[in-house]
């Protein structure tokens, strides 16, 4: 199960943030996730949205220059060593995480981690196999 992340450039400067987090505050679409990435020009803002095609037309007719990534969710438990054991699962292939980021959402002691990676079905693949819980958008919204 891959999701949808929007990934939202701006320029690196203040006040950027706010515009696309009040637009779709005010079209009634939830963020579920989000991470912010910067460098010295410009900031990547991605996130997982609870409609994420209605928030790229409402983004883009703003004149925000967006793109759609396929990503992996995955539930682990929320304790120490919770993120070694997932990427034990990947030591020794060649399935390479582009990046990734974490969010608690506090479900029965379980975080949630999402991944951006080269091969993403062979990924989730090797997740399931090692008994992982892969999440699809629908998860990540009820929970």
């Amino acid at each position: 199960m891959k999701i949808q992340q929007l990934s939202i450039f701006s320029e690196n400067k203040p006040g950027h943030l706010i515009a696309p987090c009040r637009l779709l505050a005010r079209e009634g679409i939830n963020m579920q996730a989000m991470s912010l990435a910067d460098s010295q020009r410009f900031g990547i803002l991605r996130i997982v949205v609870s409609d994420w095609q209605r928030a790229k037309s409402l983004l883009e007719a703003e004149g925000f220059v967006v793109r759609v990534t396929e990503v992996v969710a995955i539930e682990v438990p929320d304790h120490p060593g919770g993120l070694s054991a997932v990427l034990d699962l990947f030591e020794g292939s060649t399935i390479n995480i582009e990046y990734m980021y974490a969010f608690p959402f506090v479900h029965a002691g379980k975080a949630a981690l999402i991944f951006r990676f080269d091969h993403p079905d062979a990924a989730i693949e090797r997740l399931r196999a090692g008994g992982m819980t892969v999440l699809d958008a629908d998860a990540l919204t009820n929970r």
